[in-house]
């Protein structure tokens, strides 16, 4: 198999439907010098079947990492995947993201040594998400702002990213009042870089586990710089039923002494102490 200069991380966990749409995202690619890694947080068989079958109608290559399912550890399978990823530059995602066809090639494009790229999603309502049809996909009607409003998307300000052109994408990333911060829905960044800071802390169930690794990196001295209106995804609507406020409070106790001790490598990361 030839190697791949750029890995895709992409995490799920039993949403097929939701993944099949993404994985079609990813086949539509105009850039295509990557591995897609599929960090699976214990799926059952139809995700595997899914995968394996994908596996057969594209040339890109798919990396299956799975481990049993223990309730919400996309910290430790992220970790797991960052592992099998052999490009030396990452691009991180999840499976209910339907990839624009330049979102590998806008990350690759901005990648720049000492930094990573922070990017954005477009959150559909459940309707429209149910509505899109791998075809749809295929002929790029869902990155279509009139085509998503025709189907229930209401009309937004932010609706600008989901089509905008060169021009119109760097003044945006320019003016957004928005930091760059490591998003799991969408970032990069230098596979050399996150194994310095160790990668995801264990630790971290549901609610900003992302946001803490990109935390440490800064610490490690990498800069964020901002592409939220360059490299474009489309969000699933879903609910989520691993959502709660312990977790959540957790994980602010541990970001708040990430960067008051202004941490850079997390000893409960890929390697253990």
């Amino acid at each position: 198999m030839k190697h791949r200069a750029h890995s895709v991380i992409i995490s799920t966990y039993n949403a097929p439907k939701w993944l099949e749409k993404t994985l079609v995202g990813y086949t539509m690619q105009t850039y295509r010098d990557f591995e897609l890694v599929i960090a699976d947080d214990g799926s059952g068989a139809e995700t595997k079947q899914l995968i394996e079958a994908f596996k057969e109608t594209t040339d890109i290559p798919i990396i299956h990492v799975w481990h049993k399912d223990n309730g919400f550890q996309k910290s430790a399978i992220l970790n797991k995947a960052l592992k099998a990823c052999n490009g030396e530059y990452i691009i991180m995602s999840d499976g209910d993201c339907i990839p624009r066809k330049d979102f590998v090639e806008q990350h690759v494009k901005y990648k720049q040594q000492g930094y990573f790229l922070s990017g954005g999603y477009h959150m559909l309502p459940l309707s429209t998400s149910r509505g899109i049809t791998n075809k749809d996909i295929e002929l790029e009607n869902c990155f279509n702002v009139k085509w998503l409003q025709d189907r229930g998307m209401p009309k937004s300000f932010k609706n600008n990213k989901i089509d905008s052109g060169a021009i119109q994408e760097k003044f945006l990333n320019f003016i957004t009042p928005t930091k760059p911060t490591w998003n799991g829905h969408n970032a990069s960044g230098w596979k050399s870089d996150i194994l310095a800071v160790n990668g995801f802390d264990e630790r971290m169930q549901y609610g900003g586990q992302d946001r803490e690794l990109g935390e440490r990196l800064v610490n490690h001295g990498v800069k964020g710089k901002q592409i939220r209106y360059s490299a474009i995804c489309l969000h699933l609507d879903h609910p989520r039923g691993y959502k709660n406020k312990e977790s959540i409070n957790k994980n602010k106790a541990i970001r708040k002494e990430t960067k008051k001790k202004k941490i850079r490598s997390t000893p409960h990361g890929i390697v253990k102490d």
